[in-house]
């Protein structure tokens, strides 16, 4: 009378078998998001702190948008903040 067992596992297999695959899929997929933004991270400027900010500024005093007080100005109260937050 216990011919169900020859289907190979029995009920609990229906349930297990899909709930384990969707697992695997949700951390593949997990996983693949997770390498795109830290790659992304790296070629849109977000690396370290303080090495963003301080390159556009760089840029824009080389395109001469603003002078070179300005510059500094700017370029010490970005090192104060970034010194600030990592305190």
């Amino acid at each position: 009378m216990m011919w169900w067992f020859h289907d190979g596992g029995g009920w609990w297999m229906w349930l297990v078998m899909p709930l384990g695959m969707i697992v695997f899929w949700g951390l593949v997929v997990a996983a693949v998001v997770l390498v795109v933004r830290t790659a992304g991270a790296g070629a849109s400027g977000h690396g370290p702190a303080g090495e963003g900010p301080e390159r556009i500024l760089s840029e824009r005093f080389a395109r001469g948008e603003i002078d070179a007080d300005a510059y500094q100005r700017r370029l010490a109260t970005l090192r104060s903040t970034h010194d600030h937050a990592t305190a």
